[in-house]
Parts: structure tokens; C-alpha cells; sequence
């Protein structure tokens, strides 16, 4: 006898991406669902040729892409290209959600989301957006005139979106970078490090950020003569210039390119060293790890510093510009390796500011959208 398959009760489409920043809060989400119900049914559209292609089937779930590009802010060629392949992405989208017939739809910021929650909002589906940011990119902004409702991570955003649908989440991050207290002890086993040493682990993202990892390099040494270990991931490429610097300075230094075991890489770190992306600080705020951060001044709207600044200003944080941080960078880390009590200010002040049940919270104002509907 043929096991009848069970009904799916609701169908997603979650859409965005193209960096980390915009992925991570996706998959959380969509985790969540299925957590509260695991029947669901997740599609997730992203851009062709984008990371979310690559890393949404690597955490379990099927993506389709769009042919969709955004304008480059150089003088470019192929932004000839943009509005004829947005009117391509749009009628892809429109068929997608003819197609799959989703309950809701999700948008995490990123060129193809824009392209399907406007379809979905022109087709009256509950449709909902997930702002990491603490000044929101151009895609949110546009959609926040026609979908239900904003789910925000920092306060003050009625200067970018319609006040009566908001809703202050925060972000969404992977939950296993939370180690518990336990593993500190395997962590510093992990990385060979000593556990009764004062440690900073330095972390630009995936890529690297070459403003920190020149300042690392210059201030490495007077660190370890004073008593500090680092954990230092530099980013892909250069790692190698990296060790150069770290040379003769014993086991009390460690680079790698990329460390995937975050969560014990933050079980190890007294003090953070990293750039102020979205989610980025949204987990320094769940590890409660007091830090230095360093905005990217390139980043749309400078909106990193925006960022740093809804920690440094509430006594989290110290932030230090990209311009002065070859220049300060040492001495700020080791006035914070001289001052525990202002350490232990600063992570008091990040557990305030966590919120590590975000993506229960955005789940929950989905589900509403859809029994409102009903």
C-alpha cells in the first residue's frame, strides 16, 4: 500500500541575496518556518550567477534564479541592460508565483527581491521584508510602499519607511554561533591557542578587509610582546601576507583565510576586531563580545557606519574609521586588554541590545499576515 504523501499546509518564497549579509537572515528565517512547521513548503529566488545560488542549496533548500542585475555606479556598459532584464525578472517572477502559489513571500534585500515581492504585492499576497540594515538599501526602500509589513533590526527607521508597518525584530542570525560556556575550553583546543591568554580574533568577513589587515599587520607584534594571542581570519588571498607579518612570533598567533567554526572562534575572543556589516553586528551582540569595529566607508549609504554607531553610541562598541585604523587600531586594542572593567561595561551593554529571537519574531508576523487574510 502507497503511504499518502501528507498535505503541505503553507508554501514561502523567500527572495534575495548576494551577500552573506542578505543569505544568512533567509536561511534563519526559513529554518525557522520549519521549526514551527515542518510540512511548509520553501522556494527561495535569488539573482543567477549570485552566492545564494551556491550557499541556500548548501543549507538544504531549492533556489531558482533571475536573470537580474543591478547598476554598477561606475560608468558601465551593461547598465544598458538593467531595465530590459528587469522587465525580464519581473515577468520570470510573475510566472514563478503563478506557478508555486505561496501563502507569503519574503524579502531579504538584494536585486531579484525587489522583482518578485512587487509581483506578489500586485497579486494581494501577504508579502513581508526583513531590513538588516540601520540605513536600508534602495530595493527595501521602493517595496516598503506596497508590501504589508517591515520587520527592522534598529530603531528610528520611520525616517525610511511607512511607520505603521513596522515592526522592530532585530536580525535574524545562524543560532550555532552561540557557543555555550562549556566550549570554551574545545575552542581553544581547536585553534592551539592558549586558554589562559588574552585573545583577539580579528574577522573582516569572507572576503577580508585589507584597511584591517594592514593595520594587523602593523601592530601584531607590539600585541604579542604585551601579552595578547590573535586569531585572525584575513579573508581569501591574503592569508599569506599575513603570516609574513606573524613571522618568529611563536604559537600566540594564528591566521587563517577562513574560519567556518565561528561559534568557537567567538568562544576563544576577550575583544572583537571586525567590520560593521548588518549581521555581523547583530551576532557580536548575541556573544555579548565587547569589539572594535571598523566601518567599510564604501558600503551603500555608508550605511556600516550607521551600524557601529547603534552600538558605540550606546556604550557597546568603539569605533574606529577606516581612514585611522592603521594608526590606532594597536593602541585601542590594548587599552582595552588594559581596562577590564570598561570591557565588562561594553558587554553588558551589547547583551541589551541582542536579540536572539528574531527569527521567531518575523516567523510569527508572517503567519499573522496569512491568517489576516484568511
Amino acid at each position: 500500500m502507497v503511504e499518502r504523501r501528507k498535505r503541505v499546509k503553507h508554501r514561502f518564497i523567500i527572495s534575495g541575496g548576494g551577500t552573506g549579509g542578505h543569505i544568512f537572515p533567509a536561511v534563519a528565517i526559513a529554518n525557522q518556518i520549519k521549526a514551527r512547521e515542518p510540512e511548509a513548503e520553501i522556494l527561495f529566488v535569488g539573482a543567477e550567477g549570485k552566492m545564494e545560488m551556491e550557499k541556500v542549496p548548501a543549507a538544504g533548500y531549492k533556489i531558482v534564479g533571475l536573470k537580474i542585475q543591478g547598476i554598477k555606479r561606475s560608468m558601465s556598459i551593461s547598465n544598458l541592460m538593467v531595465p530590459f532584464k528587469l522587465i525580464g525578472a519581473l515577468r520570470d517572477a510573475s510566472r514563478i508565483i503563478k506557478d508555486f502559489k505561496p501563502d507569503a513571500v519574503i524579502g531579504v534585500g538584494g536585486y531579484a527581491s525587489g522583482a518578485v515581492l512587487f509581483s506578489a504585492a500586485q497579486k494581494g499576497i501577504p508579502t513581508l521584508i526583513q531590513e538588516q540594515n540601520s540605513f536600508p538599501g534602495i530595493t527595501n526602500r521602493i517595496l516598503s510602499r506596497r508590501v504589508k509589513r517591515i520587520c527592522v533590526a534598529y530603531e528610528g527607521m520611520e525616517r525610511f519607511f511607512p511607520a505603521a508597518k513596522i515592526v522592530l525584530t532585530g536580525n535574524p542570525v545562524r543560532s550555532e554561533i552561540v557557543a555555550p560556556t562549556s566550549a570554551r575550553k574545545e575552542a581553544f583546543e581547536f585553534f592551539e591557542l592558549d586558554g589562559g591568554r588574552f585573545t583577539v580574533l580579528v574577522v573582516g568577513g569572507s572576503l577580508g578587509a585589507r584597511s584591517v589587515n594592514n593595520a594587523m599587520a602593523s601592530c601584531v607584534r607590539k600585541l604579542v610582546e604585551n601579552g595578547i594571542q590573535v586569531l585572525w581570519q584575513t579573508g581569501k588571498g591574503n592569508a599569506e601576507q599575513a603570516r609574513e607579518a606573524v613571522q618568529n612570533l611563536g604559537a600566540g598567533v594564528k591566521v587563517h583565510e577562513f574560519i567556518a567554526r565561528m561559534d568557537l572562534a567567538y568562544a576563544v575572543a576577550d575583544l572583537v576586531v571586525s567590520r560593521a556589516g548588518a549581521i555581523a553586528v547583530s551576532e557580536l551582540c548575541l556573544v555579548k563580545k565587547p569589539c572594535i569595529l571598523v566601518p567599510f566607508p564604501f558600503a551603500a549609504e555608508d550605511h556600516q557606519t550607521s551600524n557601529a554607531k547603534s552600538l558605540s553610541d550606546n556604550g557597546a562598541a568603539v569605533l574606529l574609521r577606516d581612514d585611522v585604523v592603521k594608526d590606532k587600531l594597536g593602541a585601542e586594542i590594548l587599552a582595552l586588554y588594559s581596562d577590564e572593567s570598561r570591557r565588562k561595561q561594553m558587554t553588558e551593554a551589547m547583551a541589551k541590545l541582542g536579540r536572539p529571537d528574531a527569527a521567531e519574531h518575523i516567523t510569527n508576523e508572517i503567519f499573522n499576515l496569512i491568517e489576516a487574510r484568511k
